[in-house]
């Protein structure tokens, strides 16, 4: 898990120097675009980004261009020039540890999130940084890798009666930005189904397989919880910049986003709470079973105990013992033996100490 967000290749060189920092994810930069007003789309995928320039400025038209993967930095340059992005600005998309974070740059807003992607079959949740640039009538995003949540977002396109289709691109960045929202609470509820069933197969039998997995969900939580935390104040900071950019419609619906993001932290704060004591269960589920043991054998031990020293008495073998030649001694003492453990069982069990 990367811990900060610099390293060896962007240490000493000069604020704006654009240099990819983090993992490779896509094998190639995909480049799509859709252009859409009320009454017109167009969406395909772009060979070079020049091709990006005969959709700029068009006369109501807005746009969305979206770029998978980032490790092409003169393709995120050239875009960059395109719409005259500041520096800093592109290499804070290059920089894939950034901290969800807003900054308003007066000709437009940048906006950075994680992504959260499940994959149910290892059971792995994934981090990708999304960037969205959301200017006068274009909204650029920027992903780490091709496949995102964003698909119920491109099929409200298709619908001209669409608010997407009807409002302008404030409208669109907030749709992204409550797509990825939305996905947490998937997320958050396939963790409360297996955190579920963990729980009960730890009270039914505890395994050390289970405090394995009980571990896992806890470092997925605190990977959750590093990424909603910081969406309070990213979401609060767009509903508060003074910027034309937003309109006072969309700041109604961030406002929804905003309580959304309330209970998503709320759930993953319940989740850690609830793992956190799934240790202590373990724990003390452990202890019981081990002190469960150790009353049985005490219990064994215990009416052992008198029928060991008789059999050491008689086990001295001294010449005048009175019982060593008499007929009847062995089954005399067997039986004595056997009385005085079945008494002491039946004590116990009276007492329910078995």
């Amino acid at each position: 898990m990367r811990t900060f967000g610099k390293n060896e290749s962007n240490i000493g060189l000069a604020p704006g120097t654009l240099v990819h920092v983090g993992e490779k994810k896509a094998e190639k930069v995909v480049i799509k675009i859709l252009a859409y007003n009320s009454e017109k789309l167009i969406e395909k995928k772009l060979e070079t980004v020049e091709d990006c320039l005969a959709f700029k400025d068009q006369p109501d038209i807005n746009l969305w261009i979206n770029v998978d993967g980032l490790d092409r930095v003169d393709i995120i340059e050239k875009l960059g020039n395109y719409f005259n992005i500041h520096p800093l600005t592109l290499e804070d998309v290059l920089n894939t540890g950034q901290r969800p974070k807003t900054e308003d740059y007066e000709s437009y807003i940048y906006t950075v999130l994680k992504m959260i992607l499940l994959d149910t079959k290892k059971e792995e949740i994934t981090l990708d940084q999304v960037s969205i640039i959301l200017g006068p009538n274009y909204i650029l995003s920027f992903q780490e890798r091709e496949g995102d949540v964003f698909d119920p977002v491109r099929e409200r396109f298709k619908n001209p009666a669409s608010r997407l289709r009807k409002n302008g691109v404030d409208h669109l960045a907030y749709s992204l930005i409550d797509a990825i929202v939305d996905n947490y609470f998937l997320i958050l509820e396939h963790f409360g189904e297996e955190i579920e069933n963990l729980e009960e197969g730890l009270i039914i039998q505890p395994r050390p397989e289970t405090l394995k997995a009980v571990q896992k969900y806890k470092r997925d939580m605190i990977t959750l919880r590093k990424s909603v935390w910081p969406l309070r104040e990213l979401i609060n900071g767009l509903q508060r910049v003074e910027s034309d950019l937003i309109k006072e419609t969309t700041r109604i619906y961030l406002r929804d986003i905003y309580d959304h993001t309330i209970q998503v932290i709320d759930s993953v704060e319940d989740f850690r709470d609830i793992l956190s004591s799934m240790v202590d269960i373990y724990l003390s589920s452990i202890s019981y079973r081990m002190n469960d043991v150790m009353k049985v054998l005490t219990v064994i031990a215990t009416i052992f105990i008198p029928l060991t020293f008789i059999a050491g008495v008689y086990g001295m073998n001294f010449e005048y013992m009175p019982e060593l030649k008499w007929r009847w001694g062995y089954p005399a003492i067997m039986l004595a033996m056997s009385l005085i453990g079945v008494s002491m069982f039946a004590y116990f069990k009276k007492r329910r100490w078995v």
